[in-house]
């Protein structure tokens, strides 16, 4: 099995670089500026295509859409979440998604039963709307509705697409009282992209198997 994974420089992302790779699949890592990985900015609108491009004729059994940021964890309902933030956010979160998995297309069509899986977060669920951090719930949200719009549009054409909650990860992200490492949360997703298929497209589960609300 050939996977790209995005933002596979650090926590969950090189996690699931690591698990794949010890598993014996081949694993092609982007981030943006990182030696031994391919380079991808997911903020420029001709970067995805580029490196389409640049892979060429392979096929691409599954492509895991991890690249994401988190930059309103203290913002001020009164004086902050500023325009940039709400720009940048969504242009890695959710517009850099859509894109990467559009110029991957061609390559995805010529596997067989390719995969989609979408990083999200359960702070996107309006289940669970706390009333802080707008932006990044705003954007895993907007992920969501992605996913499940990619997951209708695919299934005709056998590509199935999920949408994950990696859980609370001790990442840079996440923080140092998250319940999971990397690892674990790694090991967890591995299985949903291995359970995944037509049959469950347009999903949102948590890295453990739990169908999540939306």
């Amino acid at each position: 099995m050939t996977l790209l994974i995005t933002g596979a420089n650090r926590g969950v992302g090189a996690a699931l670089a690591a698990t794949f790779t010890a598993r014996g699949e081949k694993v092609l890592g982007t981030a943006r500026a990182t030696p031994g990985l391919l380079p991808l900015d997911v903020t420029d609108p001709a970067a995805p295509a580029a490196l389409a491009a640049q892979l060429g004729d392979i096929a691409l059994d599954a492509l895991i859409c991890n690249a994401g940021v988190y930059l309103d964890k203290a913002e001020d309902l009164d004086s902050g979440y500023a325009p940039e933030q709400w720009a940048q956010t969504f242009a890695v979160n959710v517009t850099g998604v859509f894109l990467t998995v559009q110029a991957m297309l061609p390559l995805l069509e010529r596997a067989r039963a390719a995969k989609i899986m979408i990083i999200s977060s359960q702070m996107g669920s309006n289940a669970l709307a706390k009333g802080n951090a707008l932006i990044y719930r705003a954007s895993k949200a907007a992920a969501l509705n992605l996913g499940s719009n990619l997951a209708m549009a695919l299934k005709p054409r056998g590509i199935a697409v999920g949408t994950y909650h990696p859980g609370w990860v001790r990442t840079g992200m996440g923080g140092e009282a998250a319940d999971l490492t990397p690892e674990q949360s790694a090991e967890g997703l591995a299985a949903r992209l291995d359970a995944l298929s037509l049959d469950s497209t347009g999903c949102f589960q948590t890295w453990d198997g739990r169908t999540h609300p939306f």
